[in-house]
């Protein structure tokens, strides 16, 4: 975009949509049931690369929200406290409708406030970014439920949100967050937070310590990425053998040995392998994560059968921005994994031929989307047994919002941090650019639209859209993929123009202006976003009314 202060809606056009060359890869998947348990939690994604195995050298985090919590979301201001007052611990936030409603919270207790003031965040359900440079991406792990304890006063939202008022390192936040659930205890089911910061990416996982006579206390470690590596944390605990006398790579918690030898999760004699001690799960590894470290280096042969997957992988090419894009679009169409590979029929079409003449061709699709209900599934798979096989996609139809965050520590910290965020599904939505050094968001994003059907909250621009596309995917899909493609294409160019622009304005002393420009850009965006899948609303009710 040449002109900064020009609004501009994309034309309505006709692109060819390729398929990707990732689609043709040989995989193993074996002779195994691919669908993962149905006693297995299964809510969001979260990939993570370190900055040698990224395109451009930024680090970076991802993160799907995928279960009915809240999509308001805000740039939390820099705040002071009084010498000697409380910061307040609330549970109940995932579900709230705006900033100021605090129905059905609960204030479960209070630590010591900070002395110095805290920094800016970006505060999403389970908050992610901060003017410094530090992110975070989450999953649910679940874990054994004799390991959880409600008496803890943290869950970890509230854990991630102080961290990131208080820390500008991956290991300061990892310290920080580790220390607080050890002293006050950690009350939540197990998670996993995918960390990074200019220099490198961390895994941390924690659960809950029991009922084992002690006060409420944390299992927690958290291992490092090696530089050149990346991988996946997909409701699955990954870190296995920790190696206590390596600091670089590993961190854990104080009493770490000493509590899993009292619940008996360890005999204190072995190897101290971390997952298995945690979980039911037999394996270390979903569906989604085999999928997203074969496909990053299929050199490896990694196979569904393998017991266990590795920590992280070299990429066989190294991964850009629009490949993470890519990723949280995923549905596994073309492979093994499509749920609706059994479901394709051959319709009859018109064509014209070179010589203008016309022909007929049998085309393939597929009038159930990849995005049915669960009760359509049953249906199928009750009138044909494995017509329609459940694989959990890494994009899916309950996603609440999803971002995926950019780390470049050459740049100024305003720009260097950019949350691509998307309301809705990811594989339908398009995704708008947050810097951590914006102060203010556009309009319809402090608005929740989960709890019932709201016009001024904006992901419902989408969702209408969405919801209503994936009626007639096999007609509307093609759509769908093209205003995606556009829209990548002119934000990934047109962010460069204007992060010059920003980093220009920083070095000159002008620092409002840039955060002025960063401001004013997002909500231009998102304004053109959101007009767009309002046209593609209308255009797909047409398609609708003439199919009749």
């Amino acid at each position: 975009m040449s002109d900064m202060k020009r609004v501009r809606l994309l034309p309505l056009v006709v692109l060819c949509f390729l398929s990707s060359s990732l689609f043709s890869q040989s995989l193993d998947y074996g002779a195994v049931d691919l669908a993962d348990g149905e006693s297995f939690m299964e809510s969001c994604t979260s990939i993570f690369v370190a900055k040698g195995a990224s395109s451009d050298g930024s680090l970076m985090t991802a993160h799907t929200c995928d279960s009915n919590y809240r999509t308001w979301l805000t740039m939390e201001p820099r705040k002071r406290f009084v010498a000697g007052a409380l910061d307040e611990i609330v549970w109940g936030k995932l579900h709230t409708e705006e900033p100021f409603d605090m129905r059905n919270t609960v204030v479960k207790g209070a630590i010591p406030a900070p002395t110095e003031e805290t920094l800016r965040y970006l505060n999403v359900a389970y908050p992610c970014m901060n003017e410094k440079q530090l992110a975070m991406g989450e999953t649910t792990t679940e874990g054994k439920r004799e390991l959880v304890n409600k008496e803890g006063l943290f869950q970890i939202e509230e854990l991630e949100r102080i961290a990131l008022q208080r820390c500008s390192t991956a290991r300061d936040a990892i310290k920080l967050m580790g220390s607080l659930a050890e002293e006050y205890g950690y009350g939540d089911w197990g998670e996993s937070l995918t960390i990074i910061d200019k220099k490198e990416a961390w895994l941390f996982e924690i659960y809950g310590s029991g009922k084992s006579g002690k006060k409420p206390g944390a299992l927690w470690a958290a291992q490092r990425l090696p530089d050149d590596h990346a991988s996946i944390s997909a409701n699955v605990p990954k870190i296995g053998v920790i190696d206590f006398n390596n600091p670089d790579y590993f961190m854990y918690g104080s009493d770490l040995r000493e509590r899993c030898k009292e619940l008996g999760l360890w005999d204190g004699k072995g190897e101290f392998k971390f997952w298995p001690m945690v979980t039911t799960y037999p394996k270390n590894y979903s569906v989604r994560e085999f999928y997203v470290l074969s496909r990053m280096a299929p050199s490896l042969g990694l196979s569904m059968n393998d017991k266990e997957m590795p920590f992280s992988v070299k990429p066989d090419e190294k991964i850009s921005i629009e490949r993470m894009f890519e990723f949280y679009r995923e549905t596994y169409d073309g492979t093994e994994l499509d749920q609706v590979k059994n479901l394709k029929i051959g319709v009859k079409k018109r064509v014209k031929t070179a010589e203008g003449k016309d022909s007929t061709v049998v085309d393939s699709i597929a009038p159930i989307s990849t995005f049915m209900p669960n009760n359509v599934r049953t249906l199928l798979n009750k009138l044909k047994p494995g017509s329609a096989p459940r694989n959990r996609t890494i994009a899916v139809i309950q996603c609440s919002y999803s971002h995926i965050i950019q780390v470049r520590g050459w740049l100024p910290d305003e720009v260097g941090a950019v949350a691509w965020f998307a309301f809705d599904n990811p594989a339908q939505s398009p995704r708008v650019p947050i810097y951590a050094g914006q102060t203010e968001l556009p309009d319809g994003f402090g608005v929740c639209g989960q709890k019932r059907y709201r016009r001024d909250a904006a992901i419902w621009r989408f969702r209408e859209t969405n919801r209503l596309a994936t009626i007639g995917w096999d007609r509307t899909q093609g759509k769908i993929k093209e205003w995606l493609s556009e829209y990548d294409q002119m934000i990934l160019q047109d962010t460069k123009y204007l992060e010059d622009k920003a980093v220009k304005l920083i070095k000159e002393g002008k620092r409002d202006e840039a955060v002025f420009l960063l401001n004013n850009y997002c909500k231009r965006v998102s304004f053109a976003e959101q007009k767009t899948w309002e046209m593609l609303k209308e255009e797909f009710w047409g398609i609708f009314a003439r199919s009749l």
